[in-house]
């Protein structure tokens, strides 16, 4: 028996697509040598940095408003909960994806031009109607994601160059976000990975830093939490801030070694927590109750030259994050439209341009920065990166043929397979109650408040009026104030 696990193994190790095929294989000239350093990843190495890369981006800006509804104590337990949580079911996707791709080459199935996707993942272990439902959430989540981070680089340029309305800011980067049509995929993001992750690191302990020397405001508050619609609403924030692994299939299907990816979002998480802790906790203990208004942390910090480098570092960074949510997108475009396996690049980016005139147009009408992140948390995340692959493995190996055959057994210290299907059954339980049905409750009466303050399509979210207004007050009972505007970034110095 164990031999055949091995060998079963083994089909996984020696795949058939051209990534593992020049693995190890020396460069034949400068050139190359430099294209594949920059351009050519597939290591452990690279998929830590795109995981890590792609789960904290515009979001550091957004947890300390979350913190704000939460409270210090619950931020905290949120954060390391909701990260383990991320990580079990990431662990959860990477076993489905090496078990699918072992059955599909046994039957001599050809990866060579072909990305795999989850929902194929689902389709192949599961059946059409697994494939239909992952499809919808996965791209719906996408979608959105998309559209935030575009939102964010229109909120964030904000605060250095407030001459231009956000609206224009996001028509801006919208052109500037296409430019990734021309990434193939998940395989070439070495550079942009390994940069992105510098970006928020950077970030991060700016925020944690700059809130220390600021010191507290002063008459501050810490009221949090007060309602039960921000509680959860702060909740479900964080509940998509660990939800970042949608795009683990893509991210394996790029390693020379997919089986090598099982702990890998783990420790990425791990990193990231020593970014999000200490910068949320930070600004919130700098500012308390005044964040319930300002969901962009940037608001609230003076114009420095350190905050401007922090601002554009965050720009660049989320330009590749949307590139992240976008790619699988772009494949599962290109395979609707028979252009997948199209040798041309021009073309498939041509075609790919598709894909993102939708998420612009989006991103106009609900420019919600940080409300729009709870709801797609609650909402889509809570199935698509939790409920769904939870489900998918407890169906997927309920008979104990399935089991028995399975390629990753599950490890000891979690009790095998009656630990995995304990775990496995209270997050879709969890996750449904807490993160959907309360969350999604408490998100979307969040989010209509902001359309109903608002409106659709508006010019400058949270902008104050010109010539810049002092802060207005908070309501003592924390109740929602979204009329109250963010601190003109020219007139604010705290």
């Amino acid at each position: 028996m164990e031999s055949d696990k091995d060998k079963l193994v083994e089909t996984v190790i020696a795949g058939s697509y051209v990534e593992m095929e020049t693995e190890g294989k020396p460069a034949r000239d400068l050139k190359s040598r430099v294209s594949s350093f920059f351009w050519h990843g597939g290591s452990a190495y690279d998929a830590w940095f795109s995981c890590a890369s792609n789960q904290v981006a515009q979001v550091l800006l957004t947890l300390p408003y979350s913190f704000s509804q939460l409270g210090m104590l619950s931020g905290i337990l949120f954060q390391l909960f909701y990260g383990i949580l991320g990580s079990w079911t990431a662990y959860l996707i990477s076993v489905l994806y090496i078990e699918y791709r072992t059955r599909k080459e046994r039957e001599k199935a050809d990866f060579r031009n072909h990305v795999i996707q989850w929902f194929e993942v689902l389709d192949g272990l599961l059946g059409k109607h697994w494939r239909n439902v992952g499809l919808a959430f996965n791209c719906t989540f996408l979608l959105f994601g998309s559209v935030i981070q575009l939102i964010a680089c229109a909120s964030n340029i904000y605060y250095i160059n407030d001459n231009l309305d956000k609206r224009t800011w996001t028509y801006i980067f919208g052109a500037c976000c296409a430019t990734t049509v021309f990434i193939p995929s998940f395989h070439n993001y070495r550079i942009w990975s390994f940069l992105g992750l510098v970006m928020t690191t950077y970030t991060a302990w700016y925020l944690a830093i700059a809130s220390l020397l600021h010191g507290q405001i002063e008459g501050v508050k810490h009221s949090g939490p007060t309602k039960m619609v921000l509680y959860f609403t702060g909740a479900t924030n964080i509940l998509y801030t660990f939800g970042g692994h949608a795009v683990t299939v893509e991210i394996m299907h790029a390693m020379w070694k997919p089986q090598k990816f099982k702990a890998i979002y783990l420790f990425a998480t791990l990193y990231v927590l020593t970014l999000t802790l200490p910068s949320a906790s930070a600004v919130y203990w700098a500012f308390g109750d005044l964040l319930l208004n300002h969901s962009n942390a940037f608001a609230l910090l003076p114009k420095s030259p350190f905050r401007d480098m922090a601002v554009i570092l965050m720009l660049i960074h989320q330009i590749i994050t949307f590139g992240f949510a976008c790619t699988p997108l772009y494949f599962v475009w290109e395979k609707a439209i028979g252009m997948h396996e199209c040798k041309s690049m021009c073309k498939r980016a041509a075609a790919r341009l598709s894909v993102v005139i939708p998420i612009w147009f989006l991103a106009i009408i609900f420019p919600f920065f940080g409300p729009i992140n709870s709801t797609v948390g609650s909402l889509l995340v809570s199935f698509t990166v939790y409920i769904i692959p939870a489900l998918a493995h407890i169906f997927t190996f309920k008979s104990a043929a399935a089991r028995e055959n399975a390629v990753e057994q599950p490890p000891r210290f979690v009790g095998r397979w009656a630990g995995t299907y304990t775990i496995n059954v209270f997050v879709v339980v969890w996750v449904l109650l807490v993160g959907f049905g309360f969350g999604g409750w408490a998100s979307m009466v969040n989010f209509v408040h902001q359309i109903d303050t608002f409106g659709l399509f508006t010019k400058c979210y949270q902008c104050p009026p010109q010539g810049g207004v002092s802060h207005l007050p908070l309501p003592s009972s924390g109740h929602l104030n979204a009329t109250a505007f963010a601190p003109s970034p020219s007139h604010h110095h705290p």
